[in-house]
This record gives C-alpha cells, sequence and structure tokens, in this order.
C-alpha cells in the first residue's frame, strides 16, 4: 500500500541505496505518496542531504555518497589473484568517503581484440552488482590507453634510424630516438606506432616501430593524424561491404501498407553547398482548417536508414561501432558506407527515395497542435544550400529558386516566423559562439579559414528540426517504446558558484535560490549586448554549461528548455537517431524492421553511453585536425603580429585565441611580463601591480613557435588592450619572499 507521508531521513537514503542510480526526485514523489504540497519539503531534505554529503546526482538520478554510480569512468590499476583486471574509479573523494574502491572489469561481449583492456587503460564501465564483495564493472568503451605506446612522425637520419616527432601537444620536445634496427622500413613523414623502452641515464629514450600507419607526405591528409590517435574506425568489414552491394533501391510496392506516396509533396533539402549526404528535406503549407486561423502545416521526412540498415546485421554492428560519421576539412570518415549514406539514403531531387515524415500543425503563435508520422515514399523537388534559399527569399533567385519562391520557399519562411515565436516565449539558451570554416586548396593546404555568417535558413531548419525531434520524442513516450533521448543537465553547482563569483568581478548578479532555468543566462547575455565585454561574458556561460550526450532516461534538455528531445533527424550520420527511427517504427507498427522487441532501456543505456563516448572522440578529433591544419598554414609566419583575445587563464599562462583565423595559441607565465602576477581564480585574471590579463581581453601576440604536427602555437605578449606595451628582453627582478608569487608552470 502506498504510503501518504513524507519519509524520514533514514528511510530516505535506504530507499536510494536500494536503486542507486536508477532514482530520480519524481520516484521518490510517487513511492512515498507525497503530494504537491509535500513536493517542495521532499525536495528540501534531499537537498540538505547532497549538501551534507550523504548523497550524489548524477545526471539528475540519485545515488548514496560513497557508492558507485551505474555508468563510471575507471582506471585500470592491477589483477587480482585470478587474473582478472581490477579498477578504481577516476574520480572519487577518499577524504569524505575513505578509498575507492575495486571494480572488478568484465571484458565487453562484442569486443574487438584492439579494443580489450588492460592496465593503465582508462575505460567507461556499467557496475554491474554480484554476490562477492566487490561490484564488477562491463567496458562499454576504452577511454584512453596506456601511455607506453605513443604515436608520431617518423623523421629519418642520413646514418639510418631516425627520431619519432610525438603528436601529443603535452609531449612536444619529447622526441624518442629509433634505432635503424627499430624502424620496420618506416620513412622519412610516416605515421607510426611506436613502443617505448626505458630510458637510460643519458641521450634520448628510444622506441621501436610497431606500426606504420600512413605517409603525410603521400596522402596530403593531417586528418591521418587523429583518426589513428583517437582509434577512429575508417574500414569497413567484408561483411558490411557485401550488404551495401546487395541493397537494392526501393519501389513502391502494392502490398506494402505501411508505406504512402508522398511523390508529389514538393519537398526540398537545405544544407551546406559541399554536402553530398542529405538526410533531411522539408515543406511547409498554411493551414486552411478554420479552427487554425494563420496556422501552418509543417512536413519533414528525413531518410528511411532503418530500411536497409536493420538491427544485427553488418551494416548495423559497424554504424554502431562508430556511432557517428567524423567530419574533416579534407575527408568524412562516414558511419554507413559511401552507397548506403550518399545514395540509396540520401534524398536526391527527382529521385525516388524511402523517408520516415512527421507532418507538424502549429497554430498562427507557432506551438504545435498534433502531429502525426509516416513511413513514405517521397522524390525532393530541389537541392539548395544555406546561402541559395536565403538569397532567393531576400528578391534574388536563380534558375533554380525561381520557380519554387511563392509556392515552397515562402510558405517554409511564413511558417519559421511562427516557430520562432513560440521559441522566444520558450526561451532556450542564446549564446553568440562563432564557427570557424578551414576552405583548403586542391593540394589539401590550407586556402584561408573563414567565419561563415549564421542566415535565416540556418534557423529555418534548425527550428524545423529541433520540433521534429520533440515529436520523435513524444510519440514514442505515448506508446511507451524504450528510446534514446537527446539529454542536457544544468550546470552542476560548482559551475553556478563560479560563474556568480567571476560574474560579480564585473557588477553583474545572477540570483541565487530558485529553479535555474535559461533565461537567466540570457538576461545576462543581454545586458552585455554590444558592449566589449560581451564576447567574455559569452565565453564563460559558454563554460558553465553541461555537456549535452546521450541517455536511456529522460531527464530534459535544459538548453533548449525542453522536456523531451531525441534526435531523430540525422540517421545517416547518427546512430542514436537510427534508435529512435527504429523505436517509432516499432511504436507504429510500421514493419518488422523496428526496434527489437528484447532491446529495452538497459541495453539501450549501454548503447547511449557508447555513442555518447563516440561523439566526444570525433569532437576532439576535428578540433585537433583544425588545430594541425591552421599551425601548418601559419608555419612560417613565425615572428608576424596578430590580433587576438585572451581565451584561457591558468596558473601556467594564457590561451590566446587568435580573431583572424581562431587558432589557438599560449603564452607561457614566465613570458608573460616585467612584474610579477598572481593568479585569481574567480576573476580569471593574472592580476600584477601596474597590470592585469584578464579573460576576454584584447591582446597583440608575436608568433614565437609553430609545431604542425600537434598542433600548438606558441605566442609572446607584445600588447595588451589598454595599449600598454611589453618590454621585450626586460628581465623580471628576483622573486621576493613577501611578495605575490607569480605564476608558473
Amino acid at each position: 500500500m502506498r504510503r501518504t507521508t513524507l519519509p524520514s531521513r533514514e528511510e530516505l537514503l535506504a530507499f536510494i541505496r536500494e536503486r542507486s542510480g536508477n532514482v530520480g526526485a519524481r520516484e521518490i514523489a510517487q513511492a512515498f505518496g507525497a503530494k504537491n504540497a509535500d513536493r517542495a519539503a521532499l525536495n528540501r531534505m534531499l537537498r540538505e542531504l547532497s549538501e551534507e554529503g550523504h548523497i550524489r546526482r548524477h545526471r539528475k538520478r540519485l545515488h548514496r555518497a560513497g557508492t558507485l554510480p551505474p555508468v563510471v569512468l575507471a582506471d585500470i590499476t592491477s589483477r587480482d589473484p585470478d587474473g582478472e583486471f581490477l579498477a578504481r574509479p577516476t574520480e572519487w573523494d577518499e577524504q569524505a568517503h575513505g578509498a575507492a574502491p575495486l571494480i572488478r572489469v568484465v571484458a565487453s561481449r562484442r569486443a574487438h581484440p584492439s579494443e580489450i583492456a588492460g592496465i593503465g587503460d582508462r575505460a567507461l564501465l556499467r557496475i554491474e552488482r554480484s554476490g562477492e564483495r566487490e561490484p564488477s564493472g562491463r567496458v562499454i568503451k576504452l577511454i584512453d590507453r596506456a601511455k607506453h605506446r605513443v604515436l608520431g612522425i617518423f623523421r629519418g637520419l642520413p646514418g639510418g634510424g631516425g627520431r619519432l616527432v610525438p603528436i601529443d601537444k603535452k609531449q612536444l620536445g619529447r622526441e624518442l630516438a629509433i634505432a635503424a634496427a627499430a624502424t620496420r622500413g618506416a620513412m622519412d613523414g610516416d605515421l607510426v606506432a611506436v613502443d617505448v623502452a626505458r630510458q637510460g641515464r643519458f641521450g634520448l629514450p628510444g622506441g621501436s616501430v610497431v606500426e606504420r600507419l600512413g605517409s603525410i607526405k603521400s596522402e596530403r591528409a593531417v586528418s591521418l593524424i587523429a583518426i589513428h590517435a583517437h582509434g577512429i574506425p575508417q574500414v569497413f568489414s567484408r561483411a558490411a561491404l557485401a550488404e551495401e552491394k546487395a541493397a537494392r533501391p526501393i519501389s513502391l510496392a502494392k502490398h506494402d501498407e505501411t508505406r504512402e506516396d508522398w511523390r508529389g509533396v514538393p519537398f526540398v533539402t537545405v544544407d551546406p553547398p559541399d554536402a553530398k549526404d542529405h538526410d533531411d528535406a522539408v515543406h511547409a503549407v498554411p493551414d486552411t482548417d478554420p479552427r487554425n486561423v494563420g496556422g501552418h502545416i509543417i512536413s519533414v521526412a528525413i531518410a528511411d536508414v532503418a530500411h536497409y540498415v536493420r538491427p544485427g546485421i553488418a551494416l548495423d554492428r559497424e554504424a554502431a561501432e562508430r556511432g557517428n560519421s567524423v567530419y574533416f576539412p579534407d575527408r568524412v570518415v562516414p558511419m554507413l558506407p559511401e552507397r548506403i549514406s550518399n545514395d540509396l539514403c540520401s534524398l536526391r531531387p527527382d529521385e525516388d527515395r524511402p523517408a520516415l515524415a512527421v507532418r507538424m500543425v502549429i497554430g498562427a503563435d507557432g506551438r504545435k497542435r498534433s502531429h502525426s508520422f509516416h513511413r513514405v515514399l517521397i522524390r525532393s523537388a530541389a537541392r539548395l544550400h544555406y546561402e541559395q534559399a536565403q538569397l532567393a527569399i531576400s528578391g534574388r533567385p536563380d534558375e533554380v529558386t525561381e520557380p519554387l519562391v511563392h509556392s515552397v520557399l515562402q510558405p517554409l519562411y511564413a511558417a519559421y516566423r511562427a516557430l520562432r515565436r513560440a521559441r522566444d516565449e520558450r526561451e532556450p539558451l542564446d549564446l553568440d559562439v562563432p564557427e570557424r570554416k578551414i576552405v583548403l586548396k586542391s593540394d589539401g593546404t590550407v586556402d584561408r579559414v573563414i567565419m561563415p555568417q549564421r542566415l535565416e535558413s540556418h534557423r529555418l531548419i534548425e527550428e524545423f528540426m529541433i520540433l521534429a525531434n520533440v515529436a520523435a520524442a513524444e510519440t514514442c513516450e505515448r506508446a511507451r517504446v524504450p528510446l534514446v533521448y537527446r539529454v542536457h543537465d544544468e550546470p552542476s553547482p560548482e559551475k553556478i558558484n563560479a560563474l556568480r563569483e567571476f560574474l560579480a568581478t564585473l557588477d553583474i548578479s545572477l540570483p541565487k535560490g530558485g529553479a535555474l532555468r535559461p533565461e537567466a543566462f540570457n538576461r545576462i547575455l543581454a545586458r552585455v549586448k554590444g558592449r566589449e565585454i560581451e564576447r567574455l561574458v559569452n565565453e564563460v556561460v559558454l563554460r558553465s554549461q553541461a555537456q549535452a550526450e546521450y541517455s536511456a532516461n529522460n531527464f530534459g534538455h535544459f538548453g533548449l528548455n525542453l522536456r523531451r528531445y531525441a534526435h531523430f533527424t540525422s540517421p545517416i550520420r547518427r546512430y542514436a537517431d537510427l534508435i529512435v527511427h527504429r523505436a517509432l517504427i516499432r511504436a507504429l507498427k510500421y514493419g518488422s524492421d523496428g526496434l527489437p522487441d528484447d532491446l529495452e532501456t538497459p541495453a539501450l543505456a549501454e548503447i547511449a553511453a557508447n555513442i555518447s563516448a563516440t561523439e566526444r572522440r570525433a569532437m576532439k578529433a576535428e578540433r585537433e585536425t583544425a588545430d594541425r591544419l591552421i599551425a601548418h598554414f601559419l608555419a612560417d609566419r613565425v615572428g608576424a603580429l596578430f590580433d587576438g583575445h585572451i581565451s584561457g587563464v591558468t596558473r601556467a599562462g594564457l590561451f590566446v585565441e587568435l580573431d583572424e583565423t581562431g587558432a589557438d595559441g599560449f603564452i607561457p607565465a614566465r613570458t608573460i611580463g616585467d612584474e610579477y602576477f598572481r593568479f585569481d581564480e574567480p576573476s580569471r585574471a593574472f592580476v600584477g601591480r601596474r597590470q592585469t590579463h584578464r579573460l576576454g581581453d584584447a591582446v597583440t601576440v608575436e608568433l614565437v613557435e609553430a609545431a604542425p604536427v600537434a598542433g600548438a602555437l606558441r605566442f609572446k605578449l607584445v600588447r595588451h588592450a589598454s595599449g600598454a606595451a611589453q618590454q621585450p628582453g626586460h628581465k623580471p627582478p628576483p622573486r621576493r619572499k613577501t611578495g605575490p608569487r607569480r605564476a608558473r608552470h
């Protein structure tokens, strides 16, 4: 029988301990029968237990402090007497909870030999309780290998043998000597993997080449470094390629009652001009229903990848391993083979393509009134790029867009303007963070770096996709079918406190107490709009936010200010979207290629953890490749002066982002100026007697060193925004014991 009174603190702790990692405030309220009037008291009790250190929060799920959450990042440290690996959690408060618990490591059932963990590795583990004393953890994903093996560029020496130039920024200047007998035939410019030998008392540490991974010279592809450094799969198995070859274009079969013929709807795709896969197409018309005056009907058709990539086949296994496509300036490492992604599933104009479409009715206020999903066959009317669509709606159409302006584009923009009203009312987080794009020459070198303009056509497609993603999550929930959500937690209390302290140095207050909402940040951003500190505040607010991820449990999307959200619109390049497509097919009984009936939330939680890790891997690889390309681009400009702004402040020195290219570089603390500085963490600044260097300040720097292989730049500060010039060659006075300490490595 359900209780009707609030639990005691002891009862709360016992309840959370029994359901560690799988319970939130809502489940606790339901279990103890807490009504609306009691919710505030219950939340206050949970907050007090958290502040006292008795419980911890993990993705809005609660677990007893001193216990392990259901998924944990851990370091493999040793073996037990039976030879099984043991790990300890990477983050653990030993002062509060004693020694970190040992976790017995269980290998993934589908682990590839290259994915088998070893001592010194860091892995993502799913905790599995057992009757034994220590918990066991199944390896979901290897995050980092032990440092006994390094990647680098082989540089040959005239007398034989060579040197390894490490690709890791942290290893700059730490070359390895490779003996002639240990090169494995590596040639100058080869990317190689090297096992590090023990270092002797004198000379460089040595190593042996264990694998040649390709030549940077011949392939002219800096992205090759990131692909191998992060273990990104780039070769499809024979089985997957055989399935790709056997796939056939779809036709509308008479006996297929689940697929509708929508080829008469003039859908258009709107993408970047260099896009090769087109997985979303859009259409809108005014709603003629007299009950919805001023409303619109929006249709979004998404490539039906689930028709070709069915659960359990080789293509599916490879897509799950990759998690997503990875986009480099010179190449794409796709999640699916090219014939599937760029041909059979791509919504090409004037070609029949299968799609999963959602038809959404919105009011004049932009709010969604209803929606329905359909498995269809479409024929896109045109392939447009963003600038082309924007020029057409602005009165400058070309031969492709001119016939579409009145019948297709104007209804799309009218529906978008209604959606903007609803968006403005919802108030999602409104950060202005410019993105850089590297344009390459035909030889693979950098031509220029641009900051693409944010057009209304970009926002139109973005709002249509957000609406479709919400509809997908709602439909799966209504049918009680499990799915993978796209979730974004609210900022942690620690980050909010740090942000509050920083904003206070600018005489900007962030209110304490009450529910945290995106509009609180938006008010701060609006307050600094157009001021010198606008870029600074945008960057600091961005860094205070949590990272979006995938989860089998829904805890909302803080940044978009949405209660439920799932990625549905890009199944060609994201495995999460393919899972949601299958969930919809199962929910709506649209065929046998939906989510398997035995694939429920626990299994999806493991998939979600894996694709979150592959997404972070892709982001890191893409960022590192951009850094290396720009370092190559600037390598012949050592000694030149550049304008930029301080993008990071640490005890070790200042990070500077160049205005021209968006490149990041470092100024070591010991070279900053002719006085002592102390590092002031709350204000993100180096504070001296005469001058202060803080986050966001405009500076002029000299490029001192460029390391293209590592993607690292080192600068010297020449001039600060205050106009104070640095004194070249002037040595700082000797340190006084009573004076402020200077920041140092």
